[in-house]
């Protein structure tokens, strides 16, 4: 076994380690729970991972591979039209067999076999399936944020708030907030996108060339004590701040704060996945919908920028923040190093709303065969996030990234900055 097979095992061993370490603090109970349609049960995301690795490399690089169960299959494709049937996905909460031993022991059957591709594999073979295992590695980080959006929605409709983790967010109420400041740009003709050898997904491609009129962003996210003063001056009950999708979902979903906000006695409290606790006004404001933050952006006589805006400044930024790795799941309040940059929490924390509706790049092209449904057919009535946020993994992310949402969506970890035009 060369070092190149040794890096690969070692890497898919890591990131497999660490979807089940996400687990730990779970019971047998919370793993079937479906609080929502858009809510997977954990054991769901365990399995739907292991089916990634199992139909896209398993089935086509080990001859002697067989799943524990032909129905798996069907049970843990997601979106794959091309790779088979699906079973519904609103559904998947009535699943309670396989039990989450048997789903354990499903990971471990997939493991070995993948473990044992990767060591014994040649040079080609390990050239020709290098990128799908990169990419199947990634597409587990991104099940282990939606694993932690999911228990974090699951525990919220519980009245007896469970506590996912006793790591606790901190207390930092009383944190003096930095003044938002606003770095001017001149804007002018910028490439955005990816390029070179290392792993983005396919959306991120090409890199190509866009003119940006002199804009200015803000130095920080909106926190919570100033979304409070949004609210406060009756944010939610003007229609004149809202997008008329965004008035209609407000009205609707009977929205008047961001998902996870109480009050209880006269005080605001937020639940977290460390339990409920007193809302700190100095951290970022979480869990708002893209209708939410554009309403916002409108009321503080500004706007969301653009995703081009917000890589153009990000591209200049090192990759440091709050991320999943450090185990706070939480937002925190800017500090320390995150401080010393002209624009802080680019990166971490939370996810970004741009104004930048989901599209394909000039020149996109699509992945080949059914792994070209990853990203390609949902560029439609999307909106793109940036940055990452505190349940993503450190080596997860980049500036190029392209996340992206239903404008309506609240429960993923997602709040915002601002930007105006210059001039």
């Amino acid at each position: 076994m060369n070092e190149q097979n040794k890096m690969w095992a070692d890497r898919f061993r890591g990131v497999r380690a660490f979807t089940e370490t996400l687990c730990k603090p779970l019971a047998a109970e919370d793993y079937v729970v479906q609080s929502m349609p858009d809510v997977s049960p954990t054991k769901w995301h365990l399995a739907h991972t292991s089916w990634f690795f199992e139909t896209f490399l398993l089935n086509r690089h080990a001859p002697d591979y067989q799943p524990p169960d032909p129905l798996y299959p069907f049970l843990f494709n997601s979106y794959y039209v091309q790779a088979g049937p699906r079973f519904t996905r609103s559904r998947r909460g009535l699943l309670s067999r396989p039990t989450v031993e048997e789903i354990y022991g499903y990971r471990r059957h997939v493991n070995r076999y993948m473990v044992s591709l990767l060591e014994r594999a040649d040079d080609d073979l390990l050239a020709e399936i290098a990128p799908i295992v990169e990419l199947g590695l990634n597409h587990e980080q991104q099940h282990q944020e939606l694993l932690l959006m999911d228990i974090k929605h699951v525990f919220s409709v519980n009245p007896l708030h469970p506590v996912y983790s006793e790591v606790h967010p901190g207390e930092t109420t009383g944190v003096s907030v930095l003044n938002m400041k606003w770095l001017e740009n001149d804007g002018g003709l910028v490439e955005i996108g990816h390029e070179g050898e290392a792993f983005a997904y396919d959306n991120e491609t090409p890199r190509h060339k866009v003119y940006l009129k002199p804009y200015r962003i803000a130095s920080r996210l909106v926190t919570a004590g100033e979304f409070l003063a949004f609210m406060e001056d009756g944010g939610y009950s003007r229609p004149e701040l809202w997008l008329s999708d965004g008035w209609d979902a407000r009205m609707e979903e009977g929205w008047e704060g961001p998902l996870y906000w109480e009050k209880a006695e006269g005080k605001r409290q937020v639940f977290t996945l460390s339990g409920l606790r007193p809302l700190d006004p100095s951290e970022p404001v979480c869990h708002v919908s893209y209708f939410e933050a554009d309403a916002y952006a409108r009321w503080a006589g500004a706007r969301l920028p653009t995703e081009a805006e917000w890589e153009h400044v990000a591209g200049e930024v090192p990759i440091v923040g709050n991320f999943a790795d450090q185990g706070r799941f939480h937002p925190s309040p800017v500090s320390g190093a995150a401080a010393t940059w002209a624009v802080a929490q680019l990166y971490g924390d939370l996810w970004e709303w741009t104004s930048s509706p989901y599209c394909a790049y000039p020149g996109y092209t699509p992945l080949p065969g059914a792994l070209g449904e990853y990203n390609g057919k949902f560029m439609a009535n999307q909106m793109v996030l940036r940055g990452g946020a505190c349940v993503t993994s450190r080596d997860h992310i980049r500036a190029t990234y392209r996340n992206f949402f239903v404008p309506h969506a609240r429960w993923q970890f997602a709040g915002f900055r601002l930007a105006r035009d210059a001039g």
